[in-house]
Formats: C-alpha cells, sequence, structure tokens
C-alpha cells in the first residue's frame, strides 16, 4: 500500500488532487454564481445546478463518506433552495454560499441519523465503497480520506472546505457558523491531528 507523506507546511495539498479536470474554476466570494449568467442578470437554478452540482457533490462526498448519499444531500438542497427562491435567485446575494451552507447542513443531519443508526445495528461486515465512488475518488487517496475521517465532524468540515472548496477562514464563519478565530484554531488542531494519524500508518 502506497503511504503518504504528510507535513503540515503540504497545506493539505492531497484534497485539491481529488478535484478532477471538470471541476468549475473558483471565482471570487459572491461572484460566482452571478459570473454564469453574466452581469446582466442572476442566474436560475438550472444555470447553477448545471454549474455547481459536481463540485458539490464532490464536497458532500468528502462529508457523509459514500456517493449515493452525496447526490441525495445535494438534491435536497437544490429542493430546498427551489421551494423557497423559485427559478430565479436575485434575492439572494450569493447562491453557491447558500448552497453550500445547506450541503454542510444537511450533511450533519445525514451523521446524526447515521449514528442513531449505527448505535442500534451492527454494521455489515465487508463494507467498501461503491464502484461508482472511484469516479470522485482515486484510489490513491483513499488511505488519507481514511484518516480524515478519524477528525471531529467541526475539524474535518473546516479542512475540506479551506483545501478543497479553497474558502477563505471568513467563508468558512459564515458557512458553520463560526468565529474566524475558531476556524483558524480549528483548523490548526486537525491539521496536527492528522498529520499524527498518517505518521501512525507509515
Amino acid at each position: 500500500m502506497r503511504r503518504w507523506p504528510f507535513t503540515r507546511a503540504a497545506g493539505f495539498r492531497f484534497l485539491a488532487r481529488i478535484r478532477t479536470n471538470t471541476t468549475p474554476t473558483r471565482t471570487a466570494p459572491g461572484a460566482g454564481a452571478a459570473a454564469l449568467a453574466g452581469p446582466a442578470a442572476p442566474p436560475g437554478i438550472e444555470e447553477l445546478y448545471h454549474h455547481r452540482r459536481l463540485s458539490l457533490v464532490r464536497l458532500a462526498l468528502l462529508l457523509v463518506d459514500d456517493l449515493p448519499t452525496a447526490e441525495d444531500v445535494v438534491q435536497d438542497a437544490f429542493t430546498a433552495l427551489f421551494r423557497r427562491h423559485g427559478h430565479r435567485l436575485a434575492a439572494l446575494d450569493d447562491p453557491e454560499a447558500y448552497l453550500r451552507t445547506s450541503v454542510v447542513n444537511t450533511a450533519r443531519s445525514v451523521l446524526r441519523r447515521r449514528r442513531t443508526v449505527r448505535a442500534h445495528t451492527p454494521m455489515p461486515e465487508g463494507h467498501a465503497p461503491a464502484p461508482e465512488e472511484d469516479v470522485l475518488l482515486h484510489e490513491d487517496h483513499r488511505e488519507v480520506l481514511a484518516a480524515l475521517r478519524t477528525l471531529t465532524r467541526r475539524q474535518r468540515e473546516v479542512l475540506v472546505l479551506r483545501y478543497w472548496s479553497h474558502l477563505t477562514e471568513a467563508e468558512i464563519a459564515a458557512t458553520l457558523g463560526l468565529s474566524r478565530g475558531a476556524v483558524k484554531s480549528t483548523a490548526s488542531r486537525a491539521l496536527d491531528a492528522l498529520g499524527r494519524r498518517l505518521e501512525g500508518l507509515r
């Protein structure tokens, strides 16, 4: 099995490698969704779905660990957005940020329900990821992702949003409802914990 060298200075670059060539290019905060339709009008939900669904599924997958659930999480986020705002999203300053927060909150609900079920039902032996997950997660990253799953929920969310979604501390704070100081300290502790975990696997 390939061992992943990990140093804090590496800046968690392996998460960025999970991106494929189809991942949309991130734009400036607040401008990503609007740029899709140009300055004349904000994007409709169809355009947002077409351009951002895949990157949101990848984000959800890093949080909930399986592709079918990640797809459901993103579908629920878009459904909630449509029910609240309809086809046009002019009332939202940043529809992408809205969806990102919705995905994170829905993923949290999924994990809470999963913990409740697991407390009463033994996990089946021999569980393996669905073959379709290889589309989103390369085999070389599985060891590191397994280590990522040992972190606390908040630590995992902060690292995924910072090093995969490339959000700023301020954007992460807004998404997770934390202070910027809490985001910074959580990321520091999470990187230290992850480094120790990966060192133990060598």
